[in-house]
């Protein structure tokens, strides 16, 4: 008994040195190279290039991934910052909103004094804008009332930001055109469901969102329909005193609008000829 005592304390240093053995094998292997990443070894200014590259030739996922590498990699060096910016506007070209979004709310938060922190809100707005065309574009055959108008309310919120915080920006004339076209989008969402709620005889739910338009979106060309809907929505409920307010406004806002002339006839209310 003693000798297989002795025997068992003379194996026990070669399994300890064995296990560390082992150990080194299955968990060292961090201390090497990684021969299966391409990029080890590359310095910030390759891993720059190589991204710019990738961009240029719509390699966005590529483009995605150098970028990701040089920050992770080189978070304090000078291409840091613009590899967060770069990396959104990749998400954007890749036709990736919610990933672009995030990107540039993440650079807004990190770098709110960055001289190109107004290309962020930019692209913000731009990715939102894209993804609102998909949505209340009218070349798309969904009805408007079952698309969600918030992408619209998120471009015109970061084009606003934009224009608030940097009036002199290059990107604020274009920012500004596109706030035009996303208030008659937002105006003409409402009008719609007003116009939807008018053929199922819904008057009162009609004549609320027409007068959301109105008041939410005043100077938005699709409030002529707003008044006409209000005006026969109106006319419908007996409130002659109300619709004849709406009508004085339409006129004096809309003087030669189509609505009376369409069919007109003296013997007829224009309103009624909807």
């Amino acid at each position: 008994m003693r000798s297989v005592a002795a025997f068992l304390r003379a194996l026990a240093p070669i399994a300890v040195i064995g296990a560390c053995l082992g150990a080194t094998l299955l968990g060292g292997c961090g201390l090497l190279p990684d021969v299966s990443d391409e990029t080890a070894g590359w310095t910030p200014n390759k891993l720059y290039a190589e991204a710019k590259d990738a961009m240029a030739e719509g390699a966005y996922d590529k483009a995605i991934k150098y970028f990701e590498k040089l920050e992770a990699r080189f978070p304090y060096g000078r291409y840091a910052q613009q590899a967060q910016l770069e990396v959104a506007y990749a998400y954007f070209r890749q036709q990736e909103p919610a990933s672009a979004i995030a990107a540039c709310d993440r650079f807004i938060r990190l770098h709110p004094n960055h001289p190109n922190v107004d290309y962020a809100y930019y692209l913000k707005g731009l990715a939102n804008f894209n993804e609102d065309l998909g949505l209340l574009g009218y070349v798309s055959l969904q009805d408007l009332t079952e698309r969600d108008p918030k992408a619209a309310r998120d471009s015109f919120d970061a084009f606003k930001a934009l224009v608030g915080k940097y009036p002199e920006s290059r990107y604020t004339p274009d920012a500004t055109a596109r706030m035009k076209y996303l208030v008659n989008a937002m105006a003409s969402h409402e009008v719609h469901v007003a116009r939807y709620y008018m053929k199922r005889e819904a008057y009162v739910a009609a004549v609320n969102r027409a007068q959301t338009a109105v008041k939410t979106y005043p100077d938005a060309p699709a409030n002529e329909e707003a008044l006409f809907i209000m005006i026969k929505a109106y006319d419908l409920l007996g409130m002659n005193d109300l619709r004849d307010d709406a009508e004085r406004v339409m006129r004096r806002n809309f003087p030669k609008s189509e609505y009376y002339v369409r069919g007109l006839d003296r013997s007829t209310p224009w309103w009624k000829l909807w």
